[in-house]
């Protein structure tokens, strides 16, 4: 008797159960932090008040009497940023490095008096964030985020392959047998939910892993070639605008981050009659002068201004906005206060603002509660999927087995499957590297220990 052929749908099957294994721990976790993070605006005035809330008064106070309170409140603290009032109701916040310790200073607007202060990497939101896309662990938690990410999308693709209908009827396959019970009502929960959101997570994973350390700069470092030419008559130094951003802390737009940053003209000159470079001074230009420059360029509310660092360092005046139509990132000379680049949604190119686009859908933040509602319910469908997922393969798997999807061994007549897997290495090289890895361990050990099982 022939051997009989393998289909594709069984490799299928198999690399949608290896990828399930690894990616649903993740993706629950991913979920659950996005929620958090989702509902900040919501979350933070009930959780801090007391810091974010004011009695409007009848007059502001500069932003150099809030400046001056801060360093009073903190005489051996170094502040670093400022973010002015969104709204006549919140208060002002400094972003103050003292003792080793981070922290976000409030200050009431109206009356120049430190309200409070919170540790910016440890609150409720910052830690969510970090989880979300590092685990807290640096480098090493980036990667693991970002190769679940990559798996996650071998998910979807094998998931929908699974799901296609072959003839079978709409039952279980556009709306779960409700009526049904036990492992049939987890496939169909399953199986349905991931079709229905299946277009919804891949625009999800894409739009997070732009922000990846090792994808997501090869991305940018390929796609985000902003024409740095806009400013050729400003010297520009050796950081990039990347070193703004932290895991906990997002300073300019993505369409930024690999833009060098010019230096300030006054000490570019110094330097350049041979002084070098000297330690930090106090800018000439005022904080409020920065803040007029923002009123007068017209840059939304909830745009933040960050120090100068070096004493050829720039004001960096940013808005990361909600729409980023209005994204805004000007540097400011901080000793003639001249602006030296102001760059806008329409000085983007086409990936650039796609990729925004994204990352603002992604974060729910586009259209209000609505982008919000819609984000929500993505991250239940994950939750959901990952659940019955896993309670799929438990009421499946042999008594003490791992219950791998068995595969036979005629491999080589599989060329749909490996192109589709090798275009996928290829895009995501961290995923490549680990189907490499999970070959060996699945041809070497995992096949074998299934077979002394059986």
């Amino acid at each position: 008797m022939s051997q009989p052929k393998i289909s594709f749908y069984n490799l299928a099957w198999r690399w949608h159960f290896y990828a399930g294994l690894f990616v649903a721990p993740f993706m629950v976790m991913l979920a659950l932090t996005g929620i958090i993070y989702l509902f900040k605006p919501q979350l933070d005035p009930l959780l801090y008040a007391d810091l974010l809330k004011v009695q409007p008064g009848q007059h502001l106070a500069s932003a150099d009497e809030q400046l001056r309170a801060v360093r009073s409140a903190y005489p051996q603290g170094h502040v670093s940023q400022y973010l002015p009032p969104i709204n006549a109701e919140r208060s002002g916040q400094f972003v103050v490095h003292n003792a080793g310790r981070e922290l976000n200073v409030f200050v009431d607007p109206y009356r120049a008096q430190v309200l409070g202060e919170q540790d910016a990497k440890y609150n409720l939101q910052a830690v969510a964030r970090a989880i979300h896309g590092e685990l807290m662990i640096g480098t090493l938690g980036d990667r693991l985020v970002e190769l679940a990410a990559g798996w996650g999308i071998v998910l979807v693709v094998s998931g929908l392959y699974l799901w296609w209908p072959r003839g079978q009827s709409s039952a279980g396959v556009l709306w779960p047998r409700l009526n049904s019970r036990g492992r049939l009502l987890w496939r169909d929960l399953h199986a349905v939910t991931g079709f229905w959101g299946a277009s919804l997570l891949l625009v999800m994973l894409l739009s997070g892993m732009t922000w990846t350390g090792f994808w997501g700069k090869q991305y940018a470092e390929l796609w985000n070639r902003f024409p740095v030419a806009m400013w050729t008559d400003v010297p520009t130094s050796d950081q990039q605008a990347r070193e703004l951003n932290t895991a906990t802390r997002q300073t300019v737009p993505w369409a930024m981050e690999n833009t060098p940053m010019p230096m300030s003209g006054d000490h570019a000159e110094h330097r350049a009659h041979g002084a070098g470079e000297t330690a930090p001074a106090a800018p000439t230009v005022s904080l409020q002068q920065v803040q007029d420059i923002a009123t007068a360029r017209r840059v939304e509310p909830g745009y933040s201004i960050t120090f100068p660092t070096t004493a050829s360092g720039v004001f960096t005046l940013a808005v990361f906005a909600d729409d980023p139509r209005n994204d805004a990132t000007l540097h400011v000379d901080q000793y003639t206060g001249r602006v030296l680049a102001d760059v806008r949604w329409h000085d983007y190119g086409p990936v650039a603002r796609a990729t925004e686009l994204g990352v603002m859908l992604h974060e729910g933040k586009m259209f209000g509660a609505l982008n919000q509602i819609i984000v929500l319910l993505i991250c239940l469908m994950i939750l959901l999927s990952a659940v019955s997922g896993v309670v799929i393969w438990w009421k499946r798997r042999p008594q003490g087995r791992l219950g791998v999807p068995p595969l036979r061994h005629d491999l080589p007549k599989w060329k749909s499957a490996m192109a589709i897997m090798l275009a996928l290495a290829l895009i995501f090289p961290l995923v490549g590297a680990s189907l490499i890895a999970l070959w060996v361990l699945d041809r070497l050990l995992l096949s074998r220990w299934n077979r002394a099982q059986s």
